[in-house]
């Protein structure tokens, strides 16, 4: 006979989970992602691959639109997820996309849309609003189990269990639009700080705030161009 385990506050079933599988406790990574000068680099993905079934099951995602930007700019999720679209302007927007990844369409709309867009193939996805160019977003979309975006300080922090892991970089402005491996990495039960370097193409790209040449436009050329 199975007996049940009283539920501890806050814990929940991924928790209960690494319980009886041997995870007693979860390490934090703390990272830091910088530039090839040193400098902090936000809006950089680090994605860890590691031990069988330790992976949480997808989560929901959110792409907000404010003061007609993509808010996040880049949003990670895992393969699978499902991401709404708010839109928390006062205006329409019509937001789309071409890429192989993901390719959807979203017309003229206020408020969020009644279906969220599940991202089920691994890769990255420009995303652009047809009524306002400049605007540009990217959705990266991993098989790996665990992953974060860095902040303006280039900073993250990821909850994980111990072991040993494969690491991967992304930004939009790395070559080739692909993510970048970055070795191997062990996670102690006491937690790791790390920082992490990352080569770009180019400069880190500034989100535009006004209609300033073609955001999406030149986005999407270049990942469809080196994803030939």
């Amino acid at each position: 006979m199975l007996r049940m385990l009283p539920k501890a506050p806050g814990v929940g079933l991924v928790g209960l989970l690494w319980c009886f599988t041997g995870g007693l406790s979860a390490a934090t990574l703390q990272g830091e992602i910088v530039d090839a000068e040193g400098q902090p680099l936000g809006n950089a993905v680090i994605s860890l691959k590691g031990p069988a079934g330790s992976a949480p099951a997808p989560d929901k995602g959110v792409m907000d639109q404010r003061e007609k930007q993509f808010s996040p700019y880049v949003l990670a999720v895992r393969t699978g997820t499902a991401v709404t679209f708010p839109n928390s302007d006062n205006i329409r927007h019509h937001v789309y996309s071409f890429s192989p990844a993901k390719r959807f369409e979203l017309r003229l709309y206020q408020g969020t849309p009644a279906e969220p867009v599940v991202f089920d193939k691994p890769g990255v996805v420009v995303l652009g609003c047809n009524i306002h160019d400049w605007m540009l977003g990217y959705v990266y979309i991993t098989d790996d189990p665990f992953f974060a975006v860095s902040d303006d300080a280039g900073r993250l922090s990821l909850d994980l269990p111990p072991g040993r892991y494969g690491v991967s970089l992304w930004h939009p402005q790395v070559a080739n639009m692909l993510p970048v491996a970055a070795g191997e990495i062990d996670i102690p039960a006491a937690g790791q700080r790390q920082r992490f370097p990352l080569t770009l193409q180019a400069p880190p790209a500034v989100q535009p705030h006004a209609p300033a040449g073609k955001g999406f436009g030149d986005a999407f050329e270049k990942a469809a161009g080196e994803a030939q």
